[in-house]
């Protein structure tokens, strides 16, 4: 957890920044740690950093574009240096909070906020978000972020008596309330809707920063059209693959590979590894020369890592147990070998 002189910390810079921007990774966890921020201060813009969980010197031009006088980075494992460096010429600080396993970071002129680098703990960024803002009525965003992120906080309790509506009785896993409550749908509408247009994005953003309730998201009307039509256009082709992936499993190793327009690894993984939870789940996506990995089971780190070790142009990290990796189409095979040899 984050220390209570860290958390006082951050209140501060967010009670200094007029024009903050913030940058938050491609997911429920990135996108609540962002809404409970800005629910807080009310002022503040925020980017959506898809790919490879890595906030590329690219998305400088949006510093250029927006003028903040404050960077916040929530929920990004990885920040290029050279992105840094042009916030520190510009004089313009970053406040970044993050919870993965990476070496290195303390290093950096930034101001970084983890909690693995305290006590090797990794509670989710909407976790140490929520806990920052203590915001209520923001209960259920923060309840959203952290159990999108396989993590069960401390206020799920209160949530549960807050809205018996949306929960589910017994609770053995964050993955129950995912696939089988009301708030699992709404969560699932979220990630889906992260997976349209920026256009459809920054609407999504702009109605999430506004709403009062749960419950309003799962009211079809003029503002959730877009969210429900996204998320019936997503699902379809969601279950098609689920339904695949499903057919594969054998042996210790539950190996899918697919393609198409949209990548959704990590969500098929996730529930994959939910479904079957003795098995090592792999998944890979791939498009345009490369592939997008996603992998669940115990000591996945080490095995991903090892397992890309060498191979050209790969990137890969995350979690103990839940974590991915960027490698070349053409080492496909190579890696799919490696992870073999290594689960068997």
């Amino acid at each position: 957890m984050l220390t209570n002189k860290q958390i006082k910390e951050i209140k501060e810079h967010l009670e200094k920044a007029q024009n903050p921007l913030f940058f938050f990774d491609n997911d429920n966890d990135g996108l609540t740690s962002f809404l409970l921020l800005r629910r807080y201060i009310e002022r503040g813009r925020g980017i959506v950093v898809k790919g490879s969980h890595n906030l590329s010197e690219t998305y400088y031009k949006r510093v250029d574009e927006l003028k903040p006088d404050y960077i916040f980075v929530l929920d990004i494992p990885n920040v290029e240096i050279s992105f840094l460096e042009k916030c520190k010429e510009a004089n313009l600080p970053v406040i970044w909070i993050d919870h993965h396993n990476v070496e290195g970071t303390k290093d950096k002129e930034v101001n970084y906020y983890n909690p693995y680098h305290n006590d090797k703990t990794n509670e989710p960024v909407s976790y140490l978000c929520y806990k920052i803002t203590n915001r209520k009525q923001d209960m259920w965003i923060a309840m959203i972020g952290c159990f999108s992120d396989y993590y069960l906080p401390d206020f799920t309790d209160e949530f549960s008596k807050k809205y018996p509506e949306l929960t589910i009785a017994n609770i053995k896993t964050p993955f129950d309330l995912f696939y089988k409550s009301e708030i699992g749908k709404i969560a699932q509408m979220l990630d889906f809707s992260l997976k349209d247009t920026t256009t459809n994005v920054v609407n999504m953003l702009r109605f999430m920063i506004e709403v009062k309730e749960p419950t309003d998201i799962l009211e079809e009307n003029s503002k959730t059209k877009r969210i429900f039509q996204r998320y019936e256009q997503v699902n379809k082709k969601y279950q098609i693959l689920i339904e695949k992936a499903r057919e594969l499993v054998k042996g210790k190793l539950l190996y899918f590979q697919y393609g198409g327009d949209m990548s959704m690894s990590s969500n098929l993984a996730n529930q994959l590894k939910h479904e079957f939870q003795d098995k090592f789940v792999v998944v890979v996506y791939v498009k345009e020369g490369s592939a997008n990995i996603s992998v669940r089971g115990n000591d996945t780190r080490r095995i991903l890592l090892e397992a890309i070790d060498g191979i050209e142009g790969a990137t890969g990290g995350g979690h103990e147990n839940a974590c991915g990796a960027k490698i070349p189409s053409g080492a496909i095979e190579l890696f799919k070998e490696r992870i073999e040899k290594k689960v068997k």
